[in-house]
């Protein structure tokens, strides 16, 4: 295993808190540019370190997803709905 930039790091730090998310969202909660995020996610997929998955709600999109964090059943189900900026009905939030 290569040693990872600091990119990277952040960028598998963000994926074990929040879960899977688009590199859009990576964009945005990392505050990094778009090639960084690229490169970061190159390098932990690399290392397998990360998975991709196709998003069903835009299979123009991909979710990336640290290996160690579990899938939730409902995962996709929140991942949709805070995508069309719906609130989920448990939680009261968007």
């Amino acid at each position: 295993m290569n040693p990872l930039p600091p990119s990277s790091k952040t960028m598998l730090k963000i994926l074990g808190k929040e879960g899977a998310l688009t590199h859009k969202d990576l964009v945005k909660k990392s505050k990094c540019s778009p090639r960084t995020v690229r490169f970061a996610l190159q390098r932990l997929k690399e290392n397998q370190l990360i998975i991709e998955k196709a998003n069903m709600q835009d299979m123009r999109q991909i979710i990336y997803q640290d290996i160690r964090v579990p899938v939730r059943k409902n995962w996709l189900t929140e991942f949709g709905l805070r995508c069309m900026n719906i609130p989920d009905r448990e939680k009261g939030t968007s």
